[in-house]
């Protein structure tokens, strides 16, 4: 295993792993697809009752390996995406995600996935959904208001903003070369950002009531804020999926890539392009589902017309569970965008951080494998450093694993413990097949009362959870009086992972 320490010191470098390695002729390429808020039932190749087709995604399945026990980090966006990145628990650092002009996420002593991947000289790109924050340069405080969700909302309007400048704190300063996308479609400013800079001058406010579209479900969720004139976000997606592949157009076999691909889809705001309208049965959401799906086999499609596929590690997820929308779809459609978990983003239960997990890697990954090895984003650091044997900085990516031995077929378990959280409060302790949860229950978005008798679930009344994952992995038998000292010994586990500042021991 990966030796991780607790102080950060980049310029140190450690050989991390004695497991053995592949034999590789060349460094490969590595794509990440990030999906966003899309539910571990909402693949076809998971759920036998999907109400969505998703061909791509099941053909990228059938041609690598399949995780059936893969976690985000949290419960929500910002968070997961910088545990994917740096191998470090969001709650090490802050719970929340960052919010409307917030500040990165990131300490500029972060070590990231692209910064080690440039030390062997790969060309790195961010395209699409960034929300982790940057230095804004504001002119003064925020001079609109708004109500909005019965609350009077103040928000920046164009001319307190200096958009006329480079943006620090961003993807450029995170490791990555090039960075296209709007940032977060739902959040401010509607425009886009390429590189450090912003293409066009927002000079409008987004009407938070009039936003100038209709949405195909649910609501727009949009924050109110800048934008450039007729900004249309039925051309996000798009957008995006064009850029990609024009970027891998772009490259060669002189330098190896990264590419970070972040959709913001299916994500509210619910917006499928027309052409998707009636593709699945699971009403606009499994529209947009289909559509993410065609997305992903454009990528695909982009890597094997440029002959990249056979040398190209594809890595598929999604940032958390699905949005609460999810309920009146199961009640609506008959379609479980949780699949058989038990709810929803937000959530330290399981629908909230159990996710779609694919990774493809020709040659090395046995097609159609499937493996119930417990595995967290996190540990894409260390797999991935040690795939290209990069020798990582000394105390980078404390809660990373090296899951290359699972990949390779050589061991079927690395990972035993897992923490589980989105905010402060709530907390869940994975150990083998055991889960603890520190409260009476696991939610945070309240589920209906038509739902939770539809799944017939029963609410708990003990001062805290343990479920056997194995046996009962809808949690639906509470065990936390039948083995107290399973619990004391959960908790006590729970209370040093917090404590020592890493997950990965020697």
């Amino acid at each position: 295993m990966k030796n991780c320490l607790i102080k950060l010191v980049i310029g140190s470098l450690l050989l991390i792993s004695s497991c053995s390695k592949p034999t590789i002729e060349k460094l490969p390429n590595i794509v990440i697809i990030y999906a966003d808020d899309m539910g571990y039932g909402d693949l076809n190749c998971q759920n036998p009752n999907s109400k969505i087709p998703t061909p791509n995604l099941d053909r990228l399945a059938n041609e690598g390996m399949r995780f059936t026990d893969a976690h985000s980090s949290s419960g929500i966006c910002s968070p997961s995406r910088f545990s994917l990145l740096t191998g470090v628990h969001h709650w090490r650092r802050q719970h929340g995600i960052v919010n409307s002009f917030g500040k990165p996420f990131f300490k500029d002593s972060d070590v990231t996935l692209p910064q080690i991947l440039k030390t062997k000289n790969y060309t790195t790109a961010c395209i699409g959904k960034w929300h982790l924050g940057w230095n804004w340069e504001f002119k003064n405080d925020p001079s609109g208001e708004v109500l909005q969700w019965q609350k009077l909302r103040k928000f920046y309007k164009p001319e307190d903003i200096e958009f006329n400048k480079p943006i620090t704190g961003g993807p450029l300063d995170r490791g990555f070369d090039y960075y296209f996308g709007d940032g977060t479609i739902n959040f401010p400013p509607y425009a886009w950002v390429e590189n450090d800079r912003i293409i066009e001058t927002p000079t409008e406010v987004m009407d938070v009531h009039n936003i100038g579209f209709e949405v195909k479900e649910g609501a727009w969720e949009f924050r109110p804020g800048p934008k450039v004139k007729g900004w249309n976000p039925y051309k996000v997606l798009p957008t995006l999926t064009e850029k990609t592949v024009a970027w891998i157009n772009r490259q060669d076999d002189k330098h190896p890539f990264f590419l970070y691909f972040a959709l913001p889809s299916p994500h509210a705001p619910i917006i499928p392009n027309d052409e998707f309208d009636g593709k699945s049965k699971a009403g606009a959401y499994g529209d947009f589902m289909y559509q993410s799906d065609w997305v992903v086999g454009q990528v695909i499609k982009a890597l094997k017309d440029k002959g990249f596929e056979e040398n190209t590690i594809v890595i598929f997820s999604a940032d958390n569970g699905p949005e609460r929308y999810a309920f009146t779809r199961a009640e609506t459609h008959d379609h479980f965008s949780m699949g058989d978990f038990r709810g929803l983003k937000r959530d330290v239960w399981e629908g909230g951080h159990h996710v779609p997990f694919i990774i493809r890697w020709p040659e090395k990954i046995d097609p159609g494998t499937v493996s119930d090895a417990l595995i967290s984003q996190t540990d894409m650091m260390a797999t991935i450093a040690n795939i290209t044997n990069i020798e990582l900085p000394e105390n980078a990516a404390p809660d990373s694993f090296n899951q290359l031995p699972v990949l390779l077929g050589e061991n079927t378990t690395v990972r035993t413990d897992m923490v589980h959280n989105t905010y402060e409060g709530i907390w869940g302790m994975r150990h083998g097949d055991w889960l603890y949860i520190n409260k009476p229950t696991g939610q945070h978005t309240k589920m209906p009362e038509s739902f939770k008798n539809l799944r017939k679930y029963e609410d708990f009344d003990t001062e805290g959870l343990l479920f056997n994952m194995k046996e009962d992995p809808e949690q639906r038998i509470n065990l936390f009086e039948k083995h107290p000292d399973k619990v004391d010994t959960l908790k006590a586990l729970l209370q040093q992972y917090k404590t020592d500042g890493y997950s990965v021991k020697i």
